[in-house]
């Protein structure tokens, strides 16, 4: 079984920043992708960001330049720096890992955090 536990939602003021990151434990012998998604109030979860494990990134067009998502391999942790940050960002963050495999040739799974509450308003 694996395990993500997010850490740095909070309130903050518009223009402000915070940052998450997200720890994943257990039976981990490689992760595929790690991303961050999230969900406001009436609207589906989507896409912020994801990051392979080879470095290569992806972000959602209402986030681009604002935000940049790292991650260390060695720890199986993944951040997201949140810079600029707009009202239309308030939502519950998700962190995310695809692809979790327990050894090598076993069959991957997918794990979700439990969800990290980020409100911009003023």
């Amino acid at each position: 079984q694996v395990q993500l536990v997010e850490s740095g939602g909070g309130l903050v003021q518009p223009g402000g920043s915070l940052r998450l990151s997200c720890a994943a434990s257990g039976s981990i012998f490689s992760i595929n992708a790690m991303g961050w998604y999230r969900q406001a109030p009436g609207k589906q979860r989507e896409l912020v960001a994801a990051i392979t494990s080879g470095g290569s990134t992806n972000y959602a067009d209402s986030v681009k330049g604002r935000f940049t998502i790292s991650r260390e391999n060695a720890k199986n942790t993944v951040s997201l720096q949140m810079n600029s940050l707009k009202p239309e960002d308030t939502a519950v963050y998700y962190c995310n890992a695809d692809n979790v495999k327990a050894g090598w040739g076993t069959r991957g799974y997918r794990y979700w955090g439990q969800g990290t509450q980020v409100t911009v308003s003023s």
